[in-house]
Protein backbone atom coordinates (compact mmCIF):
# COMPACT_ATOMS: atom_id res chain seq x y z
CA UNK A 1 0.00 0.00 0.00
CA UNK A 2 1.61 3.74 -0.91
CA UNK A 3 1.74 6.13 2.04
CA UNK A 4 -0.86 8.48 2.08
CA UNK A 5 -2.15 11.54 4.26
CA UNK A 6 -5.51 11.13 6.14
CA UNK A 7 -7.91 14.15 8.29
CA UNK A 8 -11.70 13.70 9.46
CA UNK A 9 -13.72 16.12 7.95
CA UNK A 10 -16.62 17.79 10.15
CA UNK A 11 -18.78 19.24 7.56
CA UNK A 12 -19.95 17.79 4.33
CA UNK A 13 -19.06 20.64 2.53
CA UNK A 14 -15.73 20.82 4.18
CA UNK A 15 -14.92 17.35 2.87
CA UNK A 16 -16.34 18.31 -0.67
CA UNK A 17 -13.39 21.02 -0.64
CA UNK A 18 -10.38 18.98 1.30
CA UNK A 19 -10.89 16.53 -1.58
CA UNK A 20 -10.95 19.06 -4.69
CA UNK A 21 -8.36 21.18 -3.24
CA UNK A 22 -5.74 17.57 -2.87
CA UNK A 23 -5.16 16.03 -6.22
CA UNK A 24 -5.07 12.03 -5.80
CA UNK A 25 -7.52 12.25 -2.52
CA UNK A 26 -10.37 9.92 -1.86
CA UNK A 27 -13.04 10.33 0.42
CA UNK A 28 -13.32 7.15 2.62
CA UNK A 29 -16.30 5.85 4.59
CA UNK A 30 -16.77 1.81 5.49
CA UNK A 31 -13.72 1.25 3.19
CA UNK A 32 -14.83 -2.53 2.12
CA UNK A 33 -14.20 -1.66 -1.64
CA UNK A 34 -11.34 1.28 -1.52
CA UNK A 35 -9.03 -0.10 0.99
CA UNK A 36 -8.85 -3.67 -0.78
CA UNK A 37 -7.99 -1.48 -3.67
CA UNK A 38 -5.27 0.04 -1.91
CA UNK A 39 -3.89 -2.94 -0.63
CA UNK A 40 -3.68 -4.29 -4.58
CA UNK A 41 -1.84 -0.65 -5.65
CA UNK A 42 -5.44 -0.18 -8.36
CA UNK A 43 -6.05 2.54 -6.37
CA UNK A 44 -3.00 4.89 -4.90
CA UNK A 45 -5.07 7.86 -3.01
CA UNK A 46 -2.32 10.28 -1.41
CA UNK A 47 -5.00 11.96 1.01
CA UNK A 48 -8.30 10.64 2.58
CA UNK A 49 -10.86 12.41 3.54
CA UNK A 50 -12.59 10.20 6.11
CA UNK A 51 -16.47 11.53 6.37
CA UNK A 52 -17.91 8.98 9.21
CA UNK A 53 -18.38 11.79 11.52
CA UNK A 54 -20.66 13.20 9.28
CA UNK A 55 -24.29 13.95 10.35
CA UNK A 56 -25.51 11.09 7.16
CA UNK A 57 -26.56 8.19 9.22
CA UNK A 58 -30.14 8.44 9.70
CA UNK A 59 -33.06 7.24 7.30
CA UNK A 60 -35.83 10.22 7.23
CA UNK A 61 -39.55 10.95 6.01
CA UNK A 62 -39.81 13.49 3.01
CA UNK A 63 -42.53 15.84 2.79
CA UNK A 64 -44.00 14.37 -0.16
CA UNK A 65 -43.77 10.58 2.00
CA UNK A 66 -40.65 9.32 0.53
CA UNK A 67 -37.51 8.49 2.35
CA UNK A 68 -34.38 10.39 2.81
CA UNK A 69 -31.57 7.97 3.19
CA UNK A 70 -28.06 9.09 4.58
CA UNK A 71 -25.57 8.36 2.29
CA UNK A 72 -23.66 6.77 5.61
CA UNK A 73 -26.50 4.50 6.99
CA UNK A 74 -25.04 1.07 6.83
CA UNK A 75 -26.03 -1.79 4.58
CA UNK A 76 -27.12 -3.56 7.11
CA UNK A 77 -29.18 -0.56 8.97
CA UNK A 78 -31.25 0.33 5.74
CA UNK A 79 -32.14 -2.84 4.85
CA UNK A 80 -33.42 -3.58 7.92
CA UNK A 81 -35.81 -0.36 8.16
CA UNK A 82 -39.22 -1.18 8.59
CA UNK A 83 -40.59 1.70 6.17
CA UNK A 84 -38.08 0.20 3.69
CA UNK A 85 -38.98 -3.18 4.41
CA UNK A 86 -42.51 -2.30 4.12
CA UNK A 87 -42.34 0.57 0.92
CA UNK A 88 -39.59 -0.61 -0.70
CA UNK A 89 -38.77 -4.01 -0.55
CA UNK A 90 -36.98 -4.59 -3.64
CA UNK A 91 -34.22 -2.58 -1.93
CA UNK A 92 -34.30 -4.46 0.95
CA UNK A 93 -34.16 -7.58 -0.92
CA UNK A 94 -31.47 -6.28 -3.03
CA UNK A 95 -29.22 -5.46 -0.23
CA UNK A 96 -29.73 -9.05 1.23
CA UNK A 97 -28.50 -10.67 -1.99
CA UNK A 98 -25.38 -8.39 -1.43
CA UNK A 99 -21.90 -9.13 0.05
CA UNK A 100 -21.49 -10.93 3.43
CA UNK A 101 -23.55 -10.11 6.97
CA UNK A 102 -19.97 -8.71 8.15
CA UNK A 103 -19.30 -6.51 4.63
CA UNK A 104 -23.15 -5.24 5.14
CA UNK A 105 -22.54 -4.15 8.43
CA UNK A 106 -19.61 -1.69 7.65
CA UNK A 107 -20.83 -0.92 4.11
CA UNK A 108 -22.67 2.65 3.14
CA UNK A 109 -25.16 3.68 0.88
CA UNK A 110 -23.03 6.57 -0.86
CA UNK A 111 -19.87 3.46 -1.02
CA UNK A 112 -22.54 1.24 -2.39
CA UNK A 113 -23.28 3.63 -5.30
CA UNK A 114 -19.31 4.01 -6.27
CA UNK A 115 -17.64 0.25 -5.42
CA UNK A 116 -16.04 0.03 -8.74
CA UNK A 117 -16.11 -3.37 -10.98
CA UNK A 118 -14.97 -6.50 -9.78
CA UNK A 119 -13.50 -7.42 -13.60
CA UNK A 120 -10.56 -9.23 -12.98
CA UNK A 121 -8.71 -7.47 -15.40
CA UNK A 122 -9.31 -4.10 -13.38
CA UNK A 123 -7.85 -5.60 -10.25
CA UNK A 124 -4.68 -7.24 -12.02
CA UNK A 125 -2.44 -4.67 -12.67
CA UNK A 126 0.20 -6.23 -14.81
CA UNK A 127 -3.14 -6.58 -17.61
CA UNK A 128 -4.22 -3.68 -19.92
CA UNK A 129 -6.84 -1.55 -18.55
CA UNK A 130 -8.51 1.70 -19.79
CA UNK A 131 -10.67 2.04 -15.89
CA UNK A 132 -7.15 2.06 -13.93
CA UNK A 133 -4.70 3.51 -16.90
CA UNK A 134 -6.57 5.04 -19.28
CA UNK A 135 -5.04 4.23 -22.92
CA UNK A 136 -3.69 1.55 -21.87
CA UNK A 137 -6.28 -1.15 -23.57
CA UNK A 138 -8.70 -3.70 -22.20
CA UNK A 139 -7.89 -7.13 -21.72
CA UNK A 140 -10.99 -8.11 -21.00
CA UNK A 141 -12.28 -7.88 -25.06
CA UNK A 142 -11.24 -11.38 -26.41
CA UNK A 143 -10.08 -12.43 -22.72
CA UNK A 144 -12.04 -14.69 -20.55
CA UNK A 145 -15.08 -12.62 -20.41
CA UNK A 146 -17.72 -14.72 -19.55
CA UNK A 147 -18.92 -12.41 -16.74
CA UNK A 148 -18.83 -9.49 -18.33
CA UNK A 149 -21.01 -6.52 -19.73
CA UNK A 150 -23.09 -7.14 -22.91
CA UNK A 151 -25.01 -4.07 -23.14
CA UNK A 152 -23.73 -0.78 -23.41
CA UNK A 153 -19.94 -1.66 -24.52
CA UNK A 154 -17.43 0.16 -26.02
CA UNK A 155 -14.27 -0.54 -27.72
CA UNK A 156 -12.66 0.54 -24.49
CA UNK A 157 -14.19 -1.49 -21.97
CA UNK A 158 -16.73 -4.59 -21.56
CA UNK A 159 -16.79 -4.16 -17.56
CA UNK A 160 -20.09 -4.62 -15.13
CA UNK A 161 -20.99 -2.60 -12.51
CA UNK A 162 -21.29 -4.97 -9.27
CA UNK A 163 -23.69 -3.05 -7.24
CA UNK A 164 -27.20 -4.72 -6.63
CA UNK A 165 -28.71 -2.06 -4.36
CA UNK A 166 -27.95 0.40 -7.58
CA UNK A 167 -30.35 -2.05 -9.40
CA UNK A 168 -32.87 -1.68 -6.89
CA UNK A 169 -32.61 2.28 -6.87
CA UNK A 170 -32.84 2.32 -10.40
CA UNK A 171 -36.46 0.42 -10.79
CA UNK A 172 -37.45 2.83 -8.02
CA UNK A 173 -36.38 6.11 -9.14
CA UNK A 174 -34.05 7.42 -6.31
CA UNK A 175 -32.39 10.38 -6.71
CA UNK A 176 -28.38 11.32 -5.52
CA UNK A 177 -28.18 14.37 -3.45
CA UNK A 178 -24.52 15.55 -2.93
CA UNK A 179 -22.71 18.54 -2.28
CA UNK A 180 -19.69 20.31 -4.10
CA UNK A 181 -16.68 21.95 -2.55
CA UNK A 182 -18.45 25.58 -2.36
CA UNK A 183 -21.32 24.15 -0.49
CA UNK A 184 -23.89 24.28 -3.37
CA UNK A 185 -25.88 20.91 -3.51
CA UNK A 186 -27.57 19.49 -6.44
CA UNK A 187 -29.57 16.22 -7.27
CA UNK A 188 -29.20 13.82 -9.56
CA UNK A 189 -31.85 10.79 -10.80
CA UNK A 190 -30.17 7.28 -10.31
CA UNK A 191 -30.85 6.95 -13.96
CA UNK A 192 -28.02 9.34 -15.04
CA UNK A 193 -25.38 8.81 -12.35
CA UNK A 194 -23.69 6.15 -13.73
CA UNK A 195 -21.35 6.81 -16.90
CA UNK A 196 -21.62 3.83 -19.56
CA UNK A 197 -17.90 3.65 -20.87
CA UNK A 198 -17.57 4.93 -24.16
CA UNK A 199 -14.22 6.25 -24.76
CA UNK A 200 -13.69 7.21 -20.57
CA UNK A 201 -14.09 4.08 -18.67
CA UNK A 202 -12.77 5.80 -15.93
CA UNK A 203 -14.98 8.41 -15.63
CA UNK A 204 -17.57 6.07 -14.24
CA UNK A 205 -20.08 8.74 -12.65
CA UNK A 206 -21.70 12.03 -13.09
CA UNK A 207 -19.99 13.45 -9.91
CA UNK A 208 -17.66 15.90 -10.51
CA UNK A 209 -14.04 16.82 -8.44
CA UNK A 210 -14.64 16.73 -4.71
CA UNK A 211 -18.31 16.62 -5.34
CA UNK A 212 -19.83 14.27 -2.11
CA UNK A 213 -22.75 12.13 -1.79
CA UNK A 214 -24.66 13.28 1.12
CA UNK A 215 -28.32 10.99 0.46
CA UNK A 216 -30.33 8.86 -2.21
CA UNK A 217 -33.93 10.36 -1.81
CA UNK A 218 -36.66 8.04 -2.64
CA UNK A 219 -40.08 9.05 -4.02
CA UNK A 220 -43.40 8.20 -2.23
CA UNK A 221 -43.96 4.36 -2.42
CA UNK A 222 -45.39 2.75 -5.59
CA UNK A 223 -46.76 0.07 -4.63
CA UNK A 224 -47.48 -3.71 -6.21
CA UNK A 225 -45.11 -6.65 -5.39
CA UNK A 226 -41.68 -5.90 -5.04
CA UNK A 227 -38.87 -8.46 -6.32
CA UNK A 228 -35.30 -8.65 -6.51
CA UNK A 229 -33.88 -12.12 -8.20
CA UNK A 230 -30.24 -12.46 -8.44
CA UNK A 231 -28.76 -15.76 -10.92
CA UNK A 232 -24.69 -15.86 -9.29
CA UNK A 233 -22.48 -18.82 -9.87
CA UNK A 234 -22.88 -19.55 -5.82
CA UNK A 235 -25.09 -19.24 -3.47
CA UNK A 236 -23.69 -16.39 -1.15
CA UNK A 237 -21.10 -13.89 -1.48
CA UNK A 238 -20.56 -13.61 -5.24
CA UNK A 239 -21.54 -10.97 -7.82
CA UNK A 240 -24.40 -10.98 -10.54
CA UNK A 241 -24.01 -13.11 -13.81
CA UNK A 242 -27.48 -11.27 -14.11
CA UNK A 243 -29.95 -9.73 -11.84
CA UNK A 244 -33.40 -8.04 -12.13
CA UNK A 245 -35.11 -5.56 -9.85
CA UNK A 246 -39.27 -6.00 -10.94
CA UNK A 247 -41.74 -3.48 -9.35
CA UNK A 248 -45.04 -5.56 -10.85
CA UNK A 249 -48.85 -4.02 -10.08
CA UNK A 250 -52.03 -5.97 -9.98
CA UNK A 251 -52.63 -5.01 -13.78
CA UNK A 252 -49.32 -6.46 -15.20
CA UNK A 253 -47.84 -3.19 -14.95
CA UNK A 254 -44.56 -2.26 -13.82
CA UNK A 255 -40.63 -1.56 -13.51
CA UNK A 256 -37.83 -3.82 -14.03
CA UNK A 257 -33.86 -3.06 -14.26
CA UNK A 258 -30.89 -5.50 -14.94
CA UNK A 259 -27.75 -6.07 -13.01
CA UNK A 260 -24.71 -7.81 -14.20
CA UNK A 261 -24.98 -6.68 -17.90
CA UNK A 262 -24.03 -3.37 -18.00
CA UNK A 263 -21.55 -0.82 -16.50
CA UNK A 264 -24.89 0.68 -15.02
CA UNK A 265 -28.08 -0.77 -13.58
CA UNK A 266 -29.89 -1.31 -17.10
CA UNK A 267 -33.44 -0.40 -17.32
CA UNK A 268 -35.46 0.51 -20.57
CA UNK A 269 -39.33 1.84 -20.08
CA UNK A 270 -40.00 0.70 -23.78
CA UNK A 271 -39.54 -2.80 -22.17
CA UNK A 272 -42.01 -2.19 -19.13
CA UNK A 273 -45.29 -1.75 -21.28
CA UNK A 274 -44.34 -4.87 -22.03
CA UNK A 275 -44.86 -6.80 -19.06
CA UNK A 276 -48.36 -7.94 -19.29
CA UNK A 277 -47.54 -9.47 -22.45
CA UNK A 278 -44.78 -12.43 -21.26
CA UNK A 279 -40.88 -12.30 -20.17
CA UNK A 280 -39.99 -12.65 -24.18
CA UNK A 281 -41.76 -9.47 -24.87
CA UNK A 282 -40.08 -7.95 -22.22
CA UNK A 283 -37.08 -9.18 -22.84
CA UNK A 284 -36.59 -7.98 -26.44
CA UNK A 285 -36.26 -4.36 -26.18
CA UNK A 286 -34.60 -4.56 -22.81
CA UNK A 287 -31.77 -6.44 -24.69
CA UNK A 288 -32.03 -4.27 -28.12
CA UNK A 289 -28.60 -3.90 -29.37
CA UNK A 290 -26.42 -6.48 -26.66
CA UNK A 291 -23.53 -7.43 -28.13
CA UNK A 292 -22.15 -10.97 -27.07
CA UNK A 293 -19.08 -13.29 -27.03
CA UNK A 294 -19.03 -16.98 -27.38
CA UNK A 295 -18.31 -16.78 -23.39
CA UNK A 296 -21.10 -14.70 -22.18
CA UNK A 297 -23.73 -15.00 -24.89
CA UNK A 298 -25.69 -17.24 -22.24
CA UNK A 299 -26.99 -14.29 -20.53
CA UNK A 300 -29.35 -13.07 -23.12
CA UNK A 301 -31.45 -16.53 -22.26
CA UNK A 302 -30.78 -16.23 -18.77
CA UNK A 303 -31.96 -12.40 -18.83
CA UNK A 304 -35.35 -13.90 -20.39
CA UNK A 305 -35.41 -16.68 -17.89
CA UNK A 306 -34.89 -14.52 -14.61
CA UNK A 307 -37.78 -12.14 -15.66
CA UNK A 308 -40.24 -15.22 -16.36
CA UNK A 309 -39.28 -16.76 -13.11
CA UNK A 310 -40.07 -13.27 -11.85
CA UNK A 311 -43.39 -12.97 -13.75
CA UNK A 312 -44.51 -16.25 -12.37
CA UNK A 313 -44.29 -15.29 -8.74
CA UNK A 314 -45.99 -12.03 -9.79
CA UNK A 315 -48.69 -13.96 -11.46
CA UNK A 316 -48.23 -12.81 -14.76
CA UNK A 317 -48.20 -14.99 -17.68
CA UNK A 318 -45.21 -15.51 -19.46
Amino acid sequence: MKAFSYERARTPAEAAAAVARSPGARFIAGGTNLVDLMKLEVETPTHLVDVNALPLDKIERTADGGLRIGALVRNTDLAADAQVRKDYAVLSRALLAGASGQLRNRATTAGNLLQRTRCPYFYDTAQPCNKRLPGSGCAAIGGFDRTHAILGTSQSCIATHPSDMAVALRALDAVVETVKPDGSTRQIPVGEFHRLPATTPHLETALELGELITAVILPEPVGGKHFYRKVRDRASYAFALVSVAAIVQRDGKGRVALGGVAARPWRVEEAERELPNGAVAVATPLLAGARTSELNAFKVPLVERTIASVLADAGVRS
